[in-house]
Order: structure tokens, then sequence, then C-alpha cells
């Protein structure tokens, strides 16, 4: 067997749920190890340090999912085009993108980095930071902040991978790094107290480890040519621009997004610290469950990227229908934690009462609702593996404007009214991506036809 071989996985014929079972798996293995080390943090963090220093950290996470949304879905946005080559058997133009998106990719980050950080009182102030977490929050996201490059450049050597149909080494480097980020959460938290700042710091280190370990393997591909010059293979420029033009509608739709759940965040904020702490703690928990939906719908773009690649319609129609299947299945026991054991995940992160009560009101509706989300990663990926990327971007403006109406409608009931906002936000989604995938299909079959 050759090296090649051993590392990819061409996902073009053969038992098409079989292929999507064993790209999933590793895949969400790798994604939950991913979420392991934000919710060891959170676990330190809170047990620790404080609830206080856990709302600190979690006041940031709109942020975190606006900025680093933005640079790590412009990756995923790359990895269209790399699992198009791939499934025509071009590995000359796989090699053209991937050298141009790493440009890309680390003048994003660089570009990002110098802003952010000198925005980031403004945008603390503008959310409403409450003032007795507000120093905590600034310090922890500087830190993350000044680690954008390191993300951004892990994200791209893993959807690289991924675009190849190699899920297992991204598994072993989110492995290894989880167990990195611990280990230091424990020494920088718990041994020298360094609060905060240790767990910022323990989460960039780890993502630097996870970024050499899939660089290592990338050199090892055989067809791989990462240090040669392919501007003879096509104008460099125009490769540049075909990756924006697929990349940023991707980018901004997480961003978009984002603004979304900053709605929330807003009208958390202005409730106190207390509600700020328990809606951290429960999106920590979503956050953590929709790895399985979302494992499940990156399987699908790879999939679905490949088969566009090589021109097969009905094979992406099967592999799709067997998706929202695989995806409907995985959630049904995480359904049934959020909304039977609600009080028993709270206090796996809080300590007071009174807040685990607010987390066993919101867990419940999100819960009921975790099959639409689940659709939802389906089909958008679906959609973005057939090389449309802007209506999936118009699906995260949707999420902003359902969150908007819904929480000023019902987010007068107080927190349930957040939950319920958060929810129609997904299901608008979902419908709409559900359509557009649809139409997408029919067309191109019409069109073979």
């Amino acid at each position: 067997m050759t090296n090649t071989e051993q590392t990819t996985q061409n996902m073009t014929s053969g038992n098409s749920m079989k292929q999507i079972i064993l790209f999933f798996l590793p895949l969400l293995w790798g994604n939950l190890f991913q979420q392991l080390y934000s919710l060891v943090d959170s676990i330190i963090v809170g047990k620790g340090i404080s609830d206080q220093a856990l709302a600190a950290v979690g006041a940031t996470g709109t942020l975190n999912f606006l900025i680093l949304g933005f640079v790590v879905g412009m990756t995923r946005g790359f990895g269209i085009t790399f699992a198009q080559s791939f499934g025509k058997n071009d590995m000359a133009m796989l090699n053209a993108y991937i050298r141009a998106a790493k440009k890309l990719s680390i003048t994003f980050g660089i570009a990002f980095t110098v802003v952010c950080v000198s925005l980031l009182n403004k945008m603390l102030t503008f959310l409403n930071t409450p003032e007795d977490i507000f120093d905590d929050s600034y310090r922890y996201f500087a830190v993350i902040l000044l680690g954008i490059v390191v993300t951004v450049m892990n994200n791209l050597e893993i959807t690289i991978l991924q675009s190849m149909g190699d899920s297992r080494t991204p598994l072993t480097a989110m492995i290894c790094s989880s167990l990195v980020n611990i280990m230091l959460d424990i020494i920088f938290i718990m041994a020298f107290g360094t609060g905060v700042v240790g767990a910022a710091v323990a989460t960039v280190v780890s993502q630097f480890v996870s970024y050499l370990l899939c660089l290592k393997k990338l050199r090892t591909i055989n067809f791989m040519s990462l240090g040669k010059d392919t501007s003879e293979i096509a104008d460099e420029k125009n490769i540049l621009v075909e990756l924006m033009k697929i990349g940023l509608p991707v980018a901004l739709m997480n961003s978009v997004t984002a603004a979304g759940t900053m709605v929330l965040q807003y009208f958390v904020n202005l409730m106190g610290s207390a509600y700020v702490a328990a809606y951290s703690a429960c999106m920590k928990f979503a956050s953590l469950f929709e790895q399985f939906g979302m494992s499940v719908g990156l399987s699908m773009m790879t999939f679905v990227g490949q088969n566009k690649g090589a021109g097969k319609y009905d094979r992406i129609r099967t592999g799709v229908r067997q998706g929202l299947m695989l995806s409907t299945l995985v959630n049904v026991p995480i359904s049934l934690l959020m909304i039977f054991v609600p009080g028993s995940l709270a206090r796996m992160l809080l300590t007071d009462n009174m807040i685990i009560g607010y987390c066993t009101d919101f867990m419940p509706i999100m819960g009921i609702s975790f099959f639409a989300l689940g659709w939802l990663f389906v089909y958008r990926y679906s959609v973005q593996g057939l090389g449309n990327t802007f209506i999936p971007m118009l699906s995260g403006g949707l999420e902003v404007i359902m969150r908007l109406i819904f929480g000023f409608l019902v987010g007068r009931n107080g927190f349930k009214g957040i939950a319920i906002s958060e929810v129609s936000a997904w299901i608008g989604a979902f419908l709409m991506l559900m359509v557009t995938y649809y139409c997408l299909i029919g067309k191109r079959t019409k069109a073979i036809a």
C-alpha cells in the first residue's frame, strides 16, 4: 500500500454510508477533544478560581465566535476547492490551491490580530460586559487574540487533511492538543495561580501542538509539494481571487451567525453576572453537544465536495439522505440529556444553586430543538460542498434576524425567552438551507439528464 492510500480516502466510489461513518467517527472524536479543552478550561476556571472568573471567560464567547469564526470559516471555505480538486484527481491544482490558501490565512491572521487587540476594550464595552468581570474578560481574550495566526493555521492544516478524506490524523492531533491543554491548565491555574490568563495561554499552546502534528503528516504525503513553486500550473492571482470568492462567504457566515449570538449575549449581560455564568455554562454544553451534528455535516462537505468534483450527483443525493439519518440518531441521547438531567450537567461547571436553577430552565428548550440544529449542519455543509457558499452566508443573516426578533418578542420573558430566541434561529436557518439544497441538487440532476 502506498503512502497516499494510507493517508487519504477517495469517497467517490464504494459503500457511501460506510465511508461517511468511517470518516465521521474520527472527525467526531477530534471535534469532541477540541471542545474538551474548552470545557476543561471552564471546569478549572470555575472550580479553581471562581464562578465570576467563569463568567469572565464566558463573556468573551461571542467575540471569540465572531473573530476566530471568521478566519477559521475562511479556511473551511478553502477546503471546498481542496475536496473538489481531490475528487477530480487533479493533484497539481490541489497544491496550487493549498499554497495560495496558506498565504491568505497568514495575511488575514496577522491583520485580525492587530485590529482586534487594539479594539478589544471598545468591543467588551459595547457588549455591556459587567464591570465585576470586565478586567478578567479583557486579559483572557487579549491572549487568545495574540494567538490568532496559530489558530487559523492549525485549522487550515486540519481542513487540508479532511478534504482528502483523512480524519484520523486531525483526531490524533486534537487528542494530543487536548492533553497538553489540560496539563497546562493544571500547571498555570492550580499550581502557579495565573488566573484566566493561564487558561488562555494553555489554549494557544495546545493549538500550536496540533498544528505541528498536522503539518508533519502533510509533508509525508507523496503527491503534496507544499514547498514547491506551483506558479507554472495556474496564475496565482486568479487562484487567490477564486479562494476569496468561495472562502469569504463562509467566513462571513460564521461572523454573521456570531453577530446573532452577540445579540443574545447583549440581553444576557443586561441581566447580570449570575445569568452570564448560567448562559456561559449552557452554551459550553451546547457547543460540546453540537459537535455530533457538526461532525456529520463536515463529513458531508468532504463527501459532497469530492463527488461534486467527480460529477456524481446521484451519489450525493444518496449520501445526504444517509447523513440526515446519521444526524438524527446521534442527537437522540443528547436531547434526552438536556431535557431530563440539565441540573446534573450544570453542576459539572457551577457551584451556585441559583445559577444552576437558571440552567435547568434553559437547557431543556435547546434539547427539544437539537434535531433541527443537526439537520441544519447537514444541509449547510452539503450546499457548501456543491460550491455554493453564498446561500449559507445568507442563512447566517437569517439567524441574526431570528435572534433579534425573538429576543425582543420573548426575551422579556426572562432566561427562557433567551433559549427560545436561540432555537428559533436554528429552525429558520435549517428550513432555508433544506430548500436551497433540494433546488440545487434538482437542477444538477436535470442538467445531467
